[in-house]
């Protein structure tokens, strides 16, 4: 694969810190939880808190969508601008990192196997075309305009599959720069968004039925949330469809992301991490991923431990998107905002017009 064909980047405080750590998963990991990330991770977690007070203000708003725009809000308010870039910014990182990874974990247990099974071979067959479509379409699109960085990748696989979790789920395995993760995240949370009043306005000139509209916007709209919030407004029989063909999407991050790592793998067979050990060809999140839907699938838990695990889940990606958000810096994002720009639209009319035809096809 030439998915990953440009070097990554990291901040340069990460790439000091990377330069100068010890050897070892217990020398990392006491690292990573050193009393400096402590204030950081209290200032995601205050983040995630506002964000669910803003979601409560506004049902409207998703939770995830506002951590990030409070994020981006507070990284460039004078009073608090020079603590995310200081004192914090461990923290902040940290969450951006493995609170997403638990998140994603958490994600596998809302994902049900047997109900999405439920809908059909060319269901599955229709879903995966359009995975494929929307990431290797804006993939090429984004190289063609010349997004810096991993931009075209982070942005392909948001759209792709589910929005700011799969983007936190690639950038895990590709070691994306922050700033190139935060930027992504905006772009897709901002055009997920805006589906939210567009889609429905077109339900009716495509002459969908409500449970064709449910499909449509379970294939083509990036995160959970949103996607609820854009199927109820055709009944809840749209929204019980759209529901499963999205949790079909979100099945295929593992996949993907594998393939990623595979591809990484490939490119630097023989190098070894400054920990010596080569890249895991899965990652353990990844794993930990499957094995929830796999328990999910059981049946062995009871509902109160499902709800208490999306509950987490929530509050574990909010806490990592604030911290994403506060990474993004707006005058450089200004410097490739209309390449982005045209990225998203083209990316949008890809994922809405390929996965039309689908439903289309399988109706």
């Amino acid at each position: 694969m030439a998915l990953l064909n440009r070097p990554t980047h990291r901040p340069l405080w990460d790439r000091l810190r990377h330069v100068s750590r010890e050897t070892g998963p217990a020398a990392r990991v006491s690292r990573e939880t050193s009393p400096s990330s402590w204030p950081g991770l209290a200032f995601a977690a205050l983040g995630a808190f506002l964000a669910w007070c803003v979601h409560l203000v506004v049902p409207a708003v998703p939770m995830l969508t506002a951590s990030v725009v409070l994020g981006i809000f507070v990284a460039h308010l004078p009073a608090t601008r020079s603590v995310v870039r200081g004192p914090v910014r461990p923290g902040l990182s940290l969450a951006g990192r493995r609170l997403m990874r638990i998140g994603i974990v958490l994600l596998g247990l809302g994902l049900g196997l047997d109900q999405v099974l439920r809908l059909g071979w060319s269901t599955v067959v229709m879903v995966s075309g359009v995975v494929a479509a929307t990431f290797f379409g804006t993939l090429w699109l984004g190289r063609r305009l010349g997004l810096p960085g991993d931009q075209p990748l982070l942005i392909a696989t948001g759209y792709s599959i589910c929005g700011a979790s799969a983007i936190g789920a690639v950038s895990e395995v590709s070691g994306s720069d922050e700033e190139d993760v935060a930027s992504s995240v905006a772009l897709v949370t901002l055009c997920g968004t805006l589906a939210i009043a567009v889609l429905p306005l077109l339900q009716g000139p495509l002459g969908l039925s409500d449970l064709e509209f449910g499909r449509w916007v379970g294939a083509s709209v990036h995160d959970v949330g949103q996607v609820v919030a854009t199927a109820q407004t055709a009944g809840p029989g749209a929204l019980g469809e759209a529901v499963l063909v999205k949790l079909m999407r979100v099945a295929l991050l593992a996949p993907l992301v594998a393939a990623v790592a595979f591809s990484l793998r490939a490119r630097r067979r023989g190098v070894r991490t400054a920990s010596g050990r080569r890249p895991a060809p899965v990652p353990l999140f990844v794993a930990g991923f499957l094995l929830s839907a796999a328990l999910r699938a059981t049946g062995v838990l009871p509902e109160v431990a499902l709800d208490w695990a999306h509950t987490a889940q929530e509050a574990l990606l909010a806490a990592a998107l604030f911290g994403l958000g506060t990474a993004v810096h707006l005058p450089t994002l200004a410097r490739t905002g209309g390449r982005a720009a045209v990225l998203g639209l083209g990316a949008w009319v890809v994922v809405a017009g390929v996965s039309y035809g689908g439903v289309l096809l399988t109706s």
